[in-house]
């Protein structure tokens, strides 16, 4: 099946920047694939709202960091919408703020498969199909964190997405010729429900005062940033890491 219209797979799509992106992607004419791994009911909210304007949408339930997940993933995506032409790797954990001395094992092993391994297996399987086609973009969803470092509440999160920008910036260059852009966006603090996970709902409020902006970001403005990268206006950006946070 083809269509003329984009195909973009958001991986992590059923909430905060993700469904943003989805819903925004729709709005702008593309048709959806996401990824959830746990909630269903949000991810299905997420493909209404991406079918009330206008988009078809599929949801998938998959964990990015398992490679069977991944190639599923595609898969369906291509069988169910046509073939992939854009790829955002939103899907990403931090586990709970602390010290890295006090954090466990399994949360260190648990953010570098999502946050690293995930990106690198949607990023090479992306690249696998859209040289076929000989055009595509992808977005990799950084972090400010990656060079402020986030002393006390992550800096195994913040070292997870310093890969992601070596990533972006190396496979920029290497799909360059196969007429594949890679890009990515570095969100500051966000207002969504990633800080309650994380143990601190109340978080983003009250950074406020250390952000030049003096407010935390909105979904619909990171959003925004990975549209716009995907679009033809950025059809000459390649290997860039667009910071969107408020001036930190």
């Amino acid at each position: 099946m083809t269509t003329t219209r984009p195909v973009t797979l958001v991986t992590g799509g059923s909430r905060g920047i993700g469904a943003a992106t989805c819903r925004r992607l729709a709005g702008l004419g593309h048709d959806i694939a996401l990824s959830y791994v746990q909630n269903a009911e949000a991810a299905e909210r997420t493909a209404e709202a991406i079918r009330e304007a206008g988009a078809r949408c599929v949801t998938v339930r998959a964990d990015t960091a398992e490679e069977a997940h991944v190639n599923r993933l595609f898969d369906t995506a291509a069988e169910q919408l046509g073939p992939v032409t854009g790829l955002v790797n939103n899907a990403g954990v931090s586990g709970p703020l602390g010290r890295l001395a006090d954090t466990g094992t399994d949360v260190l092993r648990r953010v570098l498969d999502v946050n690293v391994l995930g990106t690198l297996l949607c990023c090479r399987r992306a690249a696998q199909d859209m040289a076929a086609h000989g055009t595509g973009a992808i977005v990799n969803v950084s972090s400010a964190a990656a060079t402020l470092g986030s002393p006390g509440d992550y800096v195994h999160y913040a070292a997870s997405k310093a890969a992601v920008d070596a990533l972006t910036v190396g496979l920029a260059k290497e799909l360059g010729p196969d007429g594949i852009r890679v890009n990515a966006v570095a969100p500051g603090i966000t207002d969504t429900d990633m800080h309650a996970a994380m143990g601190a709902p109340d978080r983003a409020a009250q950074s406020a005062p250390g952000i030049p902006l003096r407010r935390p970001g909105a979904p619909d403005e990171i959003a925004a940033a990975i549209a716009w990268l995907l679009s033809p206006d950025a059809s000459y950006t390649t290997g860039t890491v667009l910071r969107v946070a408020g001036g930190r």
